[in-house]
């Protein structure tokens, strides 16, 4: 039986690095110094590998083609899991029946951290709170490293930390999935709505594996929910001593309950009600000095607000931290205003729930670009917001059909590329309107990543203005 590490991956391990995305290749990059060997190995093509391979032969890393895995197990000792590749894949699978450990990234990236983290999950809006998170941070005069599901390899950030830095992480539920120790000093749960069912088999199993953010946690440690998200609210229920949440708890809410320690007061002031020490409520700052569009990126901000006050940071960083945030690319991005319409770019929303959000950030008529690649989800709720505040529809994707099932009243369309998107679009609205690309659906059946859609719509944009500045 291959032992199973403990603390940080000792010089004598072989380590198999599973998938070659950002995430792999980061892990090949640190990992290889640091263990006696390296291999590493990927069901994609050659075609799509062919970056990696260039990559891996630079650092002198074998690559293990799948089909002659069996010829490696004997000397392997631990593998690492990018996020990307479920534990259901065929490769994981025979990893495990030879009984040698799989560890996520992160895991690992934990090992390997002398600094505390700050790990963040949700469905929607840990990259803005993660971001946000950064700039809080930095504001209040410390150095920061922001890694993980927001783009940055999360283990090349915490392998170049010290003790005295702070790691901010955004965590997917992949990425938690097969964690043993990873244990952030304060960690936060966002929301949680579906998404990924077709990774699930149930919303139970999904919330589940985002509730392994606070699993290894313990006294000196925080956790932070939204207390206003039933199912993160639910974390705590069904467990015989009462609580399965062993570190301290902050609750964040809309509205005051026993049990928030941040709030709003007539929906305009964020409070922060100390656990400890002087009672009196603290004002922090109003929501009309948050830069970002919705509501539901005053929740992300009151939760990052939140992690900033258990982590001691000075209430002025904090209040201009959030004043001089803005969003990030393709999360409500206003791309151009041409002949009265505006144009907003949320291709990140990649779930019915993120849709919602966004719909519920305008007052003014929408013409929305949905659909794409689905995720296993039910459009139903998606369908009905839909209805209610959308003019038009225009879809494009695989699940164009399933989502306009669902769609009531709103006039409906198809495309078949983002410029015959955008076009069509804008040919339904009028001056006081809003084009809002929120597809609601992953990318990949038509384009390379959510980033990808999202330029390629802000290029048909900008297309649209030329034509409108020549007229």
């Amino acid at each position: 039986m291959n032992p199973q590490p403990s603390g940080e991956l000792g010089r004598d391990e072989n380590v198999l690095i599973i998938g070659l995305g950002r995430s792999g290749r980061a892990s090949v990059e640190v990992l290889r110094t640091r263990v006696a060997r390296v291999y590493a190995t990927d069901e994609a093509s050659p075609d799509e590998l062919a970056d990696a391979f260039a990559d891996l032969a630079a650092a002198g890393v074998e690559y293990v083609e799948p089909a002659r895995l069996g010829d490696y197990l004997e000397r392997i000792t631990v593998a690492v899991l990018s996020p990307g590749i479920p534990l259901t894949s065929p490769l994981v699978r025979r990893v495990q029946a030879a009984r040698i450990p799989v560890f996520s990234e992160v895991e690992v990236a934990y090992r390997l951290c002398r600094a505390p983290i700050v790990a963040v999950t949700g469905t929607k809006g840990k990259s803005t709170t993660t971001a946000l998170l950064g700039a809080l941070f930095e504001a209040a005069g410390k150095t920061v490293r922001v890694g993980g599901n927001i783009g940055n390899a999360l283990i090349r950030e915490t392998a170049a930390a010290s003790p005295d830095d702070w790691v901010i992480a955004e965590v997917s539920s992949f990425q938690l999935e097969s964690i043993r120790s990873f244990k952030p000093r304060i960690s936060l749960i966002l929301n949680i709505t579906p998404d990924h069912l077709d990774r699930y088999p149930s919303m139970e199993e999904y919330a589940e594996a985002k509730f392994r953010i606070f699993a290894n946690q313990g006294a000196g440690d925080t956790f932070i929910g939204n207390l206003d998200d039933p199912i993160v609210a639910s974390a705590n229920q069904g467990q015989d001593d009462g609580s399965r949440i062993k570190a301290r708890e902050l609750w964040f809410a809309s509205e005051p309950h026993r049990n928030t320690t941040l709030y709003l007061r007539n929906g305009r002031q964020i409070v922060y009600a100390p656990p400890t020490g002087d009672p009196r409520p603290v004002d922090i700052l109003r929501t009309s000095e948050i830069a970002l569009l919705g509501a539901h990126n005053i929740e992300n901000v009151m939760g990052a607000i939140l992690v900033a006050l258990a982590a001691e940071l000075p209430l002025d960083a904090i209040r201009a931290g959030v004043r001089n945030f803005r969003a990030l690319g393709h999360r409500l991005e206003p791309v151009a205003e041409i002949d009265g319409v505006q144009y907003v770019d949320d291709s990140k929303a990649t779930n019915p729930g993120a849709v919602i959000a966004a719909m519920r950030s305008f007052d003014r008529p929408i013409v929305l670009i949905a659909g794409g690649k689905a995720k296993g989800t039910d459009f139903a709720a998606m369908g009905k917001v839909v209805s209610s505040r959308a003019k038009a529809v225009v879809l494009i994707g695989e699940a164009a059909d399933d989502i306009a099932a669902v769609v009531r009243r709103a006039k409906v369309e198809h495309a078949t590329s983002m410029d015959d998107a955008v076009l069509r679009a804008s040919n339904l609205a009028e001056p006081g309107d809003i084009v809002l690309l929120s597809p609601g659906c992953a990318s990949f059946d038509m384009f390379r990543s959510a980033e990808h859609r999202g330029e390629l719509f802000a290029g048909a944009v900008r297309g649209l203005g030329a034509v409108a500045g020549a007229r």
